[in-house]
């Protein structure tokens, strides 16, 4: 038997993938154990218990980004989750520790490298953050989402994705996908969406911008976020979401999305083949516009800046977008073109990979 610590959360960016690894561990050898290690304020707190996961919490200890209290305290508290971490693998016996980046994933690879437990990081962003970049230091078991992403001995492997998403026909689910979400059958969908804690620029300017898009003949389904404050849409045709647990069959009724361009967002749409423009997140280390550069210069999908992104920009280049379908085909089919749906095995098989190889130097030494 196996024993797995699969460590990460935060967000869905985070959360899924690990999900997706541990159902893939848990299909193919049930006799294993897995543990999955996260904070309690994460979304994996509510998604991995609902998932049939053990989960353990830690404190959240973030990297400080600038000189103050937070910077003085963080060495103390660093250690102190260092050091409970590393009596959890002890007490668990675990063979190997899966990161999948995030606050949990820094002081869990120091405590797994202490301990001489073998460490796989999974890096889902085309730019690396700073614990991923730790944990590769610290292991050859190192994969990557995007090619170009920049980490000592990454190799890659792809986004692990839901099950269902990797068997998914979009078009074979469409017409239960419009039932489902109670839409007009005779008209294409336009899916927006900013992921789980929503994207208040895009939110804002497609419900200001919601009567002229329903006017080019679309419907509206948006996702708006748990943190959304929209109110209740009085237009026919519009149907916002705080969330939506059914991704599966949003993806099934959009003919176009609206997103972010998360790496999960923009692995799962292209996976899928399905045309998007993306609205890349104005802050950060700029990764999601690198995330979806691939598919943006394979002709697979527009990028916006989120400046540009207003109600102007809906009347002016959207309504072009949306009158022209078979434009959004062919992005649709360059997108499919460079998708992968293999990022779950590909990452179980390097997990295995690590696991193997530390049994083998065990062999040895003994």
């Amino acid at each position: 038997m196996t024993r797995y610590l699969l460590v990460g959360g935060g967000t869905a960016g985070h959360v899924n993938p690990l999900l997706a690894v541990a159902d893939r561990l848990r299909e193919q050898e049930s006799d294993d154990a897995i543990l999955v290690l996260g904070t309690a304020e994460g979304l994996e707190a509510r998604l991995v218990p609902e998932r049939g996961y053990e989960l353990a919490t830690i404190a959240r200890v973030p990297f400080p980004r600038r000189v103050g209290r937070a910077a003085l305290r963080f060495p103390r508290e660093f250690r102190d989750v260092v050091r409970s971490i590393r009596a959890l693998l002890l007490e668990r016996e675990i063979d190997v520790v899966v990161g999948f980046g995030g606050f949990v994933s820094g002081p869990a690879y120091v405590a797994a490298w202490r301990q001489k437990v073998p460490i796989v990081v999974h890096e889902a962003n085309a730019v690396p953050g700073f614990a991923n970049r730790l944990g590769s230091r610290l292991t050859r078991y190192v994969g990557v989402a995007f090619p170009g992403t920049r980490l000592p001995h990454a190799r890659v492997v792809g986004m692990p994705l839901k099950h269902e998403l990797e068997v998914l026909d979009p078009r074979v689910r469409h017409d239960e996908a419009l039932e489902h979400f109670g839409l007009d059958a005779a008209k294409p969908v336009l899916l927006v969406t900013g992921g789980s804690l929503g994207a208040r620029s895009i939110n804002e300017t497609v419900f200001e911008a919601a009567a002229t898009i329903l006017g080019a003949g679309w419907s509206i389904l948006h996702i708006a976020g748990e943190r959304a404050a929209l109110p209740e849409p009085s237009l026919a045709g519009y149907r916002i979401l705080a969330y939506c647990d059914r991704m599966d069959l949003a993806f099934s009724a959009a003919e176009l999305v609206i997103a972010r361009a998360g790496s999960a967002t923009v692995s799962e749409l292209t996976a899928l083949g399905v045309a998007a423009i993306y609205v890349p997140l104005a802050i950060g280390n700029g990764e999601q516009r690198l995330n979806a550069k691939g598919v943006v210069d394979a002709g697979g999908a527009v990028l916006v800046d989120n400046a540009d992104f207003t109600p102007e920009w809906v009347s002016r280049e959207l309504i072009s977008i949306l009158g022209d379908r078979a434009a959004i085909a062919e992005l649709a089919a360059r997108a499919a073109k460079i998708g992968s749906r293999d990022g779950t095995a590909r990452t179980v098989a390097l997990v295995r990979e690590a696991v193997e190889a530390a049994a083998r130097t065990e062999g040895e030494r003994s």
